[in-house]
């Protein structure tokens, strides 16, 4: 079993602590699924000074089964920088 977190900004923190190479780099964006993707990535671009993008996307439903996703579309992009 893997780690557990306190919440998915506790998770973020951990992750942009195996990520530091990466910091104040200008060739390096965190992209951010809402909703949950989003404070996930909120830290780990704010740990390392990166811009966040967040890419609203819409689920690609199998007709007979609605909550079955066979892909998704995006529809929209916010790009938060620095």
């Amino acid at each position: 079993m893997g780690p557990t977190f306190t919440n998915r900004r506790d998770s973020g923190r951990e992750l942009a602590a195996h990520l530091t190479r990466y910091a104040k780099r200008n060739d390096v964006s965190v992209l951010a699924l809402p909703r949950g993707g989003v404070p996930v990535a909120f830290e780990v671009a704010l740990a390392l000074d990166a811009d966040l993008d967040l890419l609203i996307v819409r689920k690609l439903g199998v007709p007979t089964q609605p909550e079955l996703a066979m892909g998704a579309i995006r529809v929209g992009r916010f790009v938060l920088s620095r």
